[in-house]
């Protein structure tokens, strides 16, 4: 199949187009190389893969002859209050809806990857994909708006799109700015970490292997306006995380305490009954051994410094 990654210099873009080729599709890529986190990280994420420059937002567009397209690209994380809203409004709102409308145009099934953000704290835990969305963030918001223009573009304009909604994905490769990059950089050059919040926060954290996988069977599988919650087997509060990153590194993590930090939602617990009955999908990593995964991956990064 001829497939687009938008995002693919980006943590799990990246994994997934590598996935992509290596399964002998015709895959390639597009990236801003944004500077949201250091673009020399996103230079290494996409090496050896063919990824090209590409800013969804103002250049010119051409999806033809693509059987699909993966949309990851966008502004991440949920500390997007001030001035900085106007760049997730662009990163995020506008570069989705050209890229919408293209694929309309072009005939091309898109799978957008959109976030637990839009949740909030939900009415519910496991939260199934209907529970009314109350987000906490501007970036939440932006997701959220985002699913509503697949929405109209797919009634108004016949856009085949199907929508996954990440959970708090890690493994080797995290952005720097995720806890879990810095639970495990602080571990292995012996400094202290920064928790905000009480600890008790939890997550449903998912694996970035199974987030890979459940995005291709939305591809090759969802039905057109189906939406999905990707997210992991079982629910972790950062307490617990960190205690697990002691047992697989066999190290002590400093701790230093801040208040919580506006927009971070207390829970969020994946329901995934949807996209196992329709897609066959389930996690497939136990938590602990995805976080030794991303431990060694640290490890070895600091140690070759």
């Amino acid at each position: 199949m001829r497939y687009l990654v938008t995002g693919a210099a980006g943590f799990i873009g990246s994994q997934l187009l590598r996935t992509l080729v290596e399964r002998g599709h015709d895959a390639v890529g597009w990236d801003a190389f944004t500077d949201y986190y250091d673009p020399a990280l996103k230079e290494e994420n996409a090496r050896d893969l063919p990824v090209a420059r590409v800013d969804i937002a103002e250049d010119e567009l051409d999806l033809g002859g693509l059987d699909g397209v993966f949309h990851l690209a966008g502004q991440p994380g949920v500390a997007s209050f001030g001035d900085v809203f106007p760049v997730y409004v662009r990163q995020n709102i506008l570069a989705s809806r050209r890229l919408f409308e293209e694929a309309a145009a072009a005939g091309t099934r898109v799978v957008f990857a959109s976030s637990s953000s839009i949740y909030g704290d939900a009415a519910s835990y496991p939260t199934p994909e209907d529970t009314i969305p109350r987000p906490l963030s501007p970036y939440g918001i932006t997701k959220l708006a985002c699913e509503h223009l697949a929405r109209a573009y797919a009634l108004e304009f016949g856009l085949d799109v199907a929508t996954v909604r990440y959970f708090t994905i890690y493994g080797p490769r995290q952005r720097p700015d995720m806890a879990f990059t810095k639970m495990v950089s602080c571990l292995a050059e012996d400094r202290p970490f920064d928790l905000y919040g009480d600890g008790s926060q939890s997550r449903s954290f998912t694996y970035v292997d199974d987030a890979v996988a459940a995005t291709i069977a939305a591809m090759e599988r969802a039905a057109g306006g189906a939406t999905y919650n990707v997210g992991g087997g079982a629910e972790v509060s950062m307490l617990e995380a960190i205690e697990a990153l002691g047992r697989v590194s066999g190290r002590r993590l400093e701790i230093v305490r801040h208040p919580r930090r506006e927009g971070d939602a207390a829970r969020t617990a994946a329901d995934t009954t949807r996209i196992g009955a329709d897609l066959g999908w389930e996690p497939m990593t136990p938590f602990e051994e995805g976080l030794a995964a991303q431990w060694r991956w640290a490890a070895a990064r600091v140690a070759a410094q």
